[in-house]
């Protein structure tokens, strides 16, 4: 089964670890996860409460579908 993940930050998640930082993809858009690797660059001007897909470099915009909250 597929599934549609929805990454909303658009910054990594700094972890200090033994005196390293080590930055935690968090856009979703990292091709070294759980690593960043500066994509999220891509990101950074999104419209709140609009959807983008990536695909191979390029940024669309996807309607939203409106779901019930009972489902």
């Amino acid at each position: 089964m597929a599934r549609i993940v929805i990454h909303e930050d658009k910054a990594p998640f700094k972890l200090e670890i033994g005196g390293e930082t080590k930055k935690i993809c968090m856009c979703g858009l990292s091709k070294n996860k759980p690593f960043c690797d500066g994509s999220h660059n891509q990101c950074t001007d999104e419209e709140e409460g609009k959807v983008y897909d990536y695909f191979n470099g390029e940024r669309l915009e996807i309607e939203r579908e409106e779901r019930d909250e009972e489902e």
